[in-house]
């Protein structure tokens, strides 16, 4: 029996496109105003961390080409019921997971590391249990490789330390963060 469909086809045609295009041209399709900001800033924050330029631009990289991927199997509606489901639990606990870090920024002496940590990492398994078997061993490993870096408890304590430039970063991205919430895109 031939498995040949069209729909498959053009939905990977889509995906490979999409990994080959460069970081910025992607950024400035999907992605709004607000979200390139805290994009833009948690690339300084983390070239800063990790002191090299390459490595804060692969995290950003990989961080794009998954929620992309992720988008066009949404578009495309690849996604069954359960995974669907597990997006917006995904979803739910992602914009719950902002919240909790705005007001960590917001109100002195609550920021606890493990919180963060912990919501962070549950996260990355319910986006490895969405996209499933619809993306490969090398998208599941940008997924890993995202909410690793973003989950690292000294990123986190340095994040929000008071030193600089950290404590800058940190208010330009609960600023923007602030105002995905209040505009629904988070």
């Amino acid at each position: 029996m031939d498995t040949f469909s069209t729909k498959n086809l053009a939905l990977q045609a889509q995906k490979k496109v999409l990994s080959k295009m460069p970081c910025k041209a992607v950024v400035a399709t999907f992605v709004d105003d607000t979200s390139s900001e805290v994009l833009d800033e948690l690339y300084r924050a983390t070239k800063e961390f990790t002191r090299s330029r390459r490595a804060a631009q692969k995290l950003l990289k990989d961080l794009v080409k998954v929620a992309v991927k992720v988008a066009v199997l949404l578009r495309a509606g690849q996604l069954g019921t359960e995974e669907l489901a597990r997006l917006r639990r995904f979803r739910q606990r992602a914009r719950g997971l902002a919240m909790t870090a705005v007001s960590f920024h917001q109100v002195a002496f609550t920021f606890d590391r493990r919180v963060l940590a912990a919501g962070l990492l549950e996260c990355r398994d319910l986006l490895h249990q969405a996209a499933g078997p619809h993306l490969t061993a090398k998208s599941h490993g940008r997924i890993s490789r995202v909410f690793g870096h973003l989950a690292d408890g000294d990123f986190l304590a340095a994040l929000y330390g008071p030193a600089e430039p950290y404590s800058s970063h940190l208010t330009r991205i609960c600023d923007g963060l602030n105002r995905m919430l209040e505009d629904g895109t988070i």
